[in-house]
C-alpha cells in the first residue's frame, strides 16, 4: 500500500523585515525590508524539511508593509483565494512586514472567511541580523498552518498565535510585538505543536455583526475582483485629541472622501467641535464609524449616539470594514 503524499503548504512573500538586510549584523534598525526573495528565505530555514511537509513559495510582493496597499491587498488576496481551492493544498503562510500585518489579516479574513488556515508571520529582526527571529517564525506558521482542523486567517509572531479579528501590533521593537487585547491569544506554538487556548477564528458573519448587518457582508468578497483598486473606496481616520477641530474634516470632504473612521477617546467619546463637523459629513451621505483609540476594550452602546459604533474593531480595522461595506454597494 502506497501512503499518501503530505499536503502542501503554500508560502507567499510579501517583502517586509523578516527579508530585510543591514550592511551590519549587529544593527537590527537601520536594515532596509523586503530585500531577500521568498524562495532564499525559506532555503535559509533547513529545519523546514525536518517537518516533512512539501512546501512551495511564491513571490506575491516585495515591499516594506508601511507602503502596503490595495493592489497589493486584491493580488494577494486573489493568490491565497487560488491555492486554498487546490484540494493537495492544507494551507497558506504569508511572510509580512509588521507595521500592517493587523491591517492585512482582518482584510483577508474579512473578503475570504477561508476554511482552511491562513498564516502571517513576521520579523522584528533583519535576515541578515545575528539572532534573526524570521526563521522561527516561518517554522511555527508552517506548522500552524498543518495542523489538522485549523481554519481561518491567523497570525504568528513569538510562538504567539493572534486570531485576525484581535491581533495588534502593541510594541515597537520587541520580539514579542502583538497583542490580542481583552481576547487573549488564540494559543501558543510549543516545538511545531499548537497548544490551543481558544477556538478557531470565527466566520466573517459571527466576526463583524455587532458593527455590519449580515446581509451586507455576503458581496464583501467583490472585493477580490473590484476592478482596479486605485477606485476602491477612500475611507479616512480621523482622531480625536484635545482641541480637536472641524478642518480635517471640511479638507477631506472637499476632497471627495467616501467614508470616515473617527478615533474617539474612551468609550466612543469624540471632541464637540469634530464630532459637529462628523455630524455635517454624515448630513452630506458620508458615513462615519467610531472607533476608540485605546488599545483594550471596545465600545458600549451610549443612549443617543448619532455615530456608528464599530465595536471591539480598532480604527485601522473599521477603516477596512467601512471600505468593504461601501464596495459592496451600501
Amino acid at each position: 500500500m502506497v501512503a499518501a503524499t503530505p499536503q502542501r503548504v503554500v508560502v507567499l512573500g510579501t517583502g517586509g523585515t523578516i527579508a530585510g538586510t543591514a550592511a551590519q549584523a549587529g544593527d537590527n534598525i537601520g536594515y532596509t525590508a523586503a530585500q531577500v526573495g521568498v524562495g532564499a528565505l525559506l532555503d535559509a530555514i533547513p529545519a523546514l524539511r525536518a517537518l516533512g511537509r512539501p512546501v512551495v513559495t511564491e513571490q506575491v510582493a516585495q515591499l516594506d508593509s508601511k507602503d502596503m496597499d490595495f493592489a497589493v491587498w486584491q493580488a494577494l488576496a486573489l493568490r491565497v483565494q487560488h491555492w486554498l481551492a487546490q484540494p493537495d493544498v492544507c494551507g497558506v503562510v504569508i511572510t509580512h512586514g509588521t507595521d500592517t500585518l493587523e491591517e492585512t489579516a482582518f482584510f483577508l479574513q474579512a473578503a475570504l472567511d477561508p476554511a482552511k488556515p491562513v498564516v502571517l508571520t513576521c520579523a522584528m529582526r533583519p535576515a541578515s541580523s545575528l539572532a534573526p527571529d524570521g526563521p522561527q517564525n516561518v517554522l511555527d506558521a508552517v506548522a500552524l498552518a498543518s495542523t489538522p482542523g485549523a481554519r481561518g486567517v491567523m497570525a504568528v509572531c513569538a510562538g504567539v498565535v493572534h486570531g485576525a479579528f484581535d491581533v495588534q501590533k502593541v510594541h515597537t521593537y520587541r520580539l514579542d510585538a502583538f497583542g490580542s487585547g481583552d481576547a487573549g491569544p488564540l494559543g501558543y506554538m510549543e516545538e511545531g505543536q499548537l497548544r490551543q487556548l481558544r477556538a478557531w477564528p470565527a466566520g466573517r458573519g459571527a466576526m463583524l455583526a455587532e458593527t455590519v448587518p449580515a446581509e451586507t457582508m455576503q458581496s464583501w468578497p467583490g472585493a477580490l475582483t473590484h476592478g482596479d483598486p486605485d477606485a476602491w473606496p477612500r475611507v479616512e481616520i480621523i482622531m480625536s485629541h484635545a482641541g480637536a477641530g472641524a478642518g480635517l474634516v471640511q479638507a477631506l470632504l472637499a476632497q471627495g472622501v467616501d467614508g470616515l473612521v473617527v478615533a474617539t477617546t474612551g468609550n466612543g467619546t469624540v471632541h464637540h467641535v469634530l464630532e459637529a463637523a462628523l455630524v455635517g459629513a454624515m448630513g452630506q451621505g458620508v458615513p462615519v464609524w467610531r472607533a476608540t483609540r485605546c488599545t483594550s476594550g471596545r465600545i458600549l452602546p451610549t443612549p443617543g449616539a448619532v455615530l456608528q459604533d464599530a465595536g471591539a474593531l480598532s480604527p485601522v480595522k473599521a477603516r477596512v470594514a467601512l471600505m468593504l461595506y461601501l464596495m459592496a454597494g451600501h
